[in-house]
């Protein structure tokens, strides 16, 4: 089974799949961003290397989702291949930081990906506000990160509305700013007892 964390930039995916995956014994897939070898020439110039840090992230995430699928496991993703394109490719795109080249060999190729893969069997999407996001990134301190502007924050929340309004799949959306999952026990059990509903029904056991 193939579980999806979406959700901005310091929103809480990792630390929920982390936190997921040891309740109910599943297996993590983190997202590649700590050996990432254009995340920091990216922050210190967006427009320079955009295309070469989203072709980076669509490879792994595509490879990713190709050893998911072929697993018995119940695997959960920090973050899928799906919103890497249609949030963060677009947001570049838009904001004139991927050429219409680019951008246009860049979904070339993941069109050509998309046919031999599919949506995640349950995708989780922490909805966050800029304020939120902006506490968070400043608190967990990534040299990387402190220079990312409110504008490109903004400019991905709307497209990750826009692309949940659209998404077809099983989804279930989580208040982020609301919710302090890592800290307080009551409000993760919030959220076990959504993916619980979600995954077996609300009134089967867990398998």
């Amino acid at each position: 089974m193939h579980i999806g964390v979406a959700g901005n930039i310091g929103c809480g995916k990792t630390t929920l799949t982390r936190k997921l995956c040891e309740y109910y014994g599943w297996t993590p897939r983190y997202e590649p961003v700590a050996y990432n070898p254009y995340l920091e020439d990216y922050y210190s110039d967006i427009p320079r290397w955009s295309f070469n840090l989203e072709v980076y992230f669509l490879a792994q995430r595509f490879k990713d989702t190709l050893d998911i699928s072929k697993s018995d496991e119940v695997i959960v993703q920090d973050r899928t291949l799906m919103e890497g394109v249609r949030v963060f490719v677009a947001n570049n795109h838009a904001m004139g930081n991927l050429s219409d080249r680019d951008f246009g060999t860049y979904m070339t190729l993941f069109e050509s990906m998309m046919s031999t893969v599919q949506n995640p069997d349950l995708l989780i999407y922490i909805r966050s506000s800029v304020p939120h996001l902006v506490a968070q990134i400043q608190q967990r301190g990534r040299g990387y990160e402190q220079s990312i502007s409110l504008e490109y924050l903004s400019g991905l929340n709307e497209l990750y509305e826009k692309w949940i309004s659209e998404y077809s799949g099983k989804l279930l959306v989580i208040p982020g700013d609301n919710l302090d999952f890592q800290k307080k026990p009551e409000d993760f059990a919030f959220i076990t007892d959504k993916v619980d509903a979600e995954l077996y029904g609300l009134f089967n056991e867990k398998q």
